[in-house]
């Protein structure tokens, strides 16, 4: 095997292990957004997550991780749509943001 031919294959493996990582962190997210619209007695809206932002962070150890941020919609009664948030490092989901609803009905009207 030439060097060309190990930089490719280490390319490829290096992508792939990407893909599989994001799928990993998408079930995540989708699994903290449902379950946090659950406890707050919220309906899950289309059940599905969609990725906002990715970019390199610190985790709490100091090791260099992926922080991934994922939207997803909720309603109260299914006459309204909201947006709520949710944000992991690595492996770990550090927050779960469903407060848009609660924020609207402070605004005046």
């Amino acid at each position: 095997m030439t060097f060309v031919e190990l930089i490719a294959v280490l390319g490829l493996g290096g992508i792939v292990w990407f893909w599989f990582d994001s799928l990993k962190a998408r079930e995540a997210g989708l699994e903290a957004a449902r379950r946090a619209c659950q406890r707050e007695g919220l309906q899950f809206l289309d059940e599905t997550v969609v990725g906002h932002g990715l970019r390199l962070a610190r985790d709490d150890l100091g090791h260099v991780v992926f922080r991934r941020g994922f939207d997803f919609e909720y309603s109260l009664s299914g006459d309204d749509r909201y947006r709520g948030a949710v944000v992991i490092e690595g492996r770990d989901v550090v927050l779960v943001d469903t407060a848009q609803h609660r924020i609207r009905d402070l605004r005046p009207l």
